[in-house]
């Protein structure tokens, strides 16, 4: 295991870039700031993981632990930890007194990339499926536990992560403390909108040019909206740093990031057949679904399937969050989704 660590005091200007949030108490505390390689499960992998918590935090505890996991095609830390206007998501967690954490699975972001990944795509079937994503999932929770002393941590999960850590929840419900399933999938008719053409056949990773980032990112959204949707300059950050962590794509032209295929061979399987990947009815933790109304990749529709199957969940919550996408998290309102998760990550801490 490798780390690296660094010390930060975010800055004054992130009271601008959530709106009415009450902000100043996330900027109260200077951060710390760790990044990891953890090993996985099996020889040669590498997990990147990177941690932020208010400095001089000595004590911690399964209500003020959170480890979050990314979706299917982009990493973590270019989302929950892109300080945009000045303020990152983790930023604002641990800014709240919270030990906060990011991984990027294998074959994304600084994670190690599969051996397949270095050759041609049709060389190969569908790589880091499900299962594997969760083992990943489960060596970074091991690895937090173990650090922190802690007999438990909250799991928070974005899109496919949603899905892994349901599924995580559901197979080890006495290792997790809260779940948070933001933008979570469900059983779908057709392919999903990160798959391409219908019935295209699958090698093991798929290519995604910023252009065609942006016009999914912006599905759904109505005409008059989109103008206002996401501050001038945010879509460029991301993209420019999130691109930048496939050096192998950035030599393309039109540059290209590199997604593994193994999460739309998993949705022809299951979520596109009608099979779910995971069983809610397991999970025994507190569990907020959180979602925004013009998301077209999950849809609300899904996150109300979900809510009545959480059959064993005490407290369990939904939340709709209006004028957003799939990718609120980076947006004009992303806001209302910082709150309405704080609201719920807190209580487990009271």
């Amino acid at each position: 295991m490798r780390r690296r660590a660094l010390l930060a005091a975010p800055p004054a200007a992130a009271l601008l870039s959530t709106g009415p949030l009450a902000m100043a108490q996330a900027q109260s505390a200077t951060l710390v700031t760790e990044e990891f390689m953890v090993p996985a499960r099996d020889a040669g992998i590498e997990i990147f993981v990177r941690n932020k918590r208010p400095e001089g935090m000595a004590a911690f505890a399964p209500g003020r632990t959170v480890l979050m996991v990314h979706g299917a095609t982009y990493p973590a830390h270019t989302a929950f930890d892109l300080p945009l206007g000045g303020l990152s998501w983790m930023d604002y967690i641990a800014g709240r007194g919270f030990d906060v954490w990011c991984m990027d699975i294998r074959g994304y972001g600084r994670s190690t990339r599969p051996a397949e990944m270095a050759q041609p795509p049709e060389a190969n079937p569908p790589i880091v499926r499900g299962e594997t994503a969760v083992a990943d999932i489960g060596s970074v929770a091991t690895f937090i536990r173990e650090r922190r002393g802690v007999p438990r941590i909250m799991h928070l999960g974005w899109s496919w992560g949603s899905a892994l850590m349901g599924r995580f929840a559901a197979e080890n419900p006495a290792l997790v403390e809260r779940l948070v399933l933001f933008a979570p999938g469900w059983l779908r008719e057709g392919a999903s909108p990160a798959a391409g053409a219908a019935g295209a056949a699958l090698g093991a990773y798929r290519t995604v040019t910023q252009a065609q980032a942006r016009e999914r990112w912006l599905n759904g959204v109505p005409a008059e909206k989109r103008a206002a949707l996401i501050p001038p300059g945010w879509f460029e950050h991301w993209a420019g740093v999130t691109w930048s962590t496939d050096p192998e794509g950035q030599r393309r032209n039109p540059p290209v990031l590199r997604a593994p295929n193994g999460v739309l061979l998993d949705s022809r399987e299951y979520w596109q057949a009608g099979r779910p990947w995971w069983d809610p009815a397991k999970v025994t933790a507190p569990t907020l679904l959180v979602v925004a109304e013009w998301d077209r990749d999950t849809p609300p529709a899904m996150a109300n399937a979900i809510f009545p199957l959480l059959t064993g969940s005490p407290g369990k919550r939904l939340v709709l969050l209006g004028e957003g996408t799939h990718t609120i998290v980076m947006e004009r309102n992303r806001g209302a989704l910082f709150q309405a998760v704080q609201v719920f990550l807190e209580e487990a801490a009271a």
